[in-house]
């Protein structure tokens, strides 16, 4: 489980029927929403908003779209806006119906990635299902801090992560032209990616799919995936700790190194800790030490969440949330998350959790 930041082949053919015509229109019917505005959100592009106004339940919102685009429908909400439908927008004639109480489950018509998307998400159903279940039992396994049941509960998560990563394996290869694909790639593989994994999969996409939104990000992961890969130096920084004092990695050399991405707010993180601080305690005296990454932006619960795990070893953050630079730097769109450094600095395993943390340091501790 982690925190992530952070959504039929005729569409690998043409975006839309009349290519030179961009234009859009979405007619909305929204049982139980209030009169006012709905908005539509293009986080891939610089437009940014587009707006409508509800009357009895139904909208119309138009605008342009180059080529098809993940969206999102935020209605008004009791704190404001509410981002909570997302969906694939292209140029043309499309509608959406559903119900204000369940406005994540619209139906939304006349979009053909739109329904390449729900066939790909038919085809999940069963690892989703699957998927709900875990949660329900890893929650309840949380609550009674029973940490034998997490441990084991994270194996399964990680059997049911390389099912779905092999789902989203075979269907770009049968869809190399599609957005979608390039979607699922980039969602699938974004938290902790393997290089040699990744790879194979940005250079099969066509080349249309490699220069969209989705692509590019796509290759933005391939590129921090080399990067950081085991054997690779880790990348320098530098960044403040809680008092204000500049701490590098290059001054932890001559130790083995746990570089921690966690944040106060990111539950299976704090559910994690508890596995951190037992093997600090152990090989600390041996030469091994750890260096948190804070991915929050509030101070004082930073601090709070430090001295309630007890994280007894250095720490460090910009406050600047998921934008924090060392983040960034690294390409870590997942927290909890972890690279193992040896004494040179060198990148020897990521993504360690559980039994596997000990596991590892007991080997190198021989």
């Amino acid at each position: 489980m982690k925190c992530v930041f952070i959504f039929l082949a005729c569409l690998g053919l043409q975006a839309n029927a009349n290519p030179t015509d961009s234009t859009y229109t979405l007619t909305g019917k929204v049982d139980g929403l209030p009169d006012g505005w709905v908005w539509l959100y293009h986080s891939q592009t610089d437009k940014d908003v587009d707006s409508g106004r509800v009357k009895n339940g139904s909208f119309v919102i138009k605008g342009h779209s180059s080529a098809p685009e993940r969206v999102l429908l935020g209605i008004a909400g009791k704190e404001g806006k509410e981002f909570r439908l997302g969906f694939w927008l292209q140029a043309g004639e499309m509608n959406l119906t559903g119900k204000k109480e369940s406005i994540d489950d619209a139906i939304v018509t006349g979009s053909s990635t739109q329904d390449e998307s729900m066939q790909f998400k038919v085809g999940q159903k069963d690892l989703d299902a699957f998927e709900s279940q875990l949660d329900k039992s890893y929650d309840q396994a949380r609550a009674k801090n029973d940490r034998h049941q997490l441990d084991s509960l994270e194996n399964i998560f990680t059997d049911l992560d390389k099912k779905r990563r092999q789902y989203v394996k075979d269907y770009a290869t049968a869809h190399p032209a599609s957005y979608v694909t390039a979607y699922a790639i980039y969602t699938t593989f974004v938290y902790n990616p393997e290089a040699s994994e990744l790879r194979p999969l940005y250079k099969g996409l066509d080349p249309i799919i490699k220069s969209s939104y989705f692509g590019r990000q796509v290759k933005v992961s391939l590129d921090a995936a080399e990067l950081t890969d085991i054997g690779q130096p880790a990348p320098a920084f530098v960044q403040n700790d809680p008092s204000g004092k500049p701490i590098s990695l290059a001054s932890f050399k001559g130790k083995y190194v746990l570089l921690d991405f966690w944040a106060s707010w990111c539950g299976p993180c704090r559910a994690e800790n508890p596995n951190v601080v037992a093997a600090y305690r152990k090989y600390a005296p041996k030469g091994f030490t750890i260096l948190g990454v804070s991915l929050d932006d509030n101070k004082d619960k930073w601090l709070a969440a430090v001295k309630k795990d007890q994280l007894d070893w250095t720490q460090v953050s910009d406050l600047k949330g998921w934008q924090n630079n060392i983040a960034d730097l690294y390409g870590v769109k997942g927290i909890p998350m972890n690279y193992l450094l040896d004494r040179e600095g060198k990148i020897i395993a990521k993504g360690l959790r559980g039994e596997d943390l000990e596991k590892k340091l007991d080997e190198l501790m021989k």
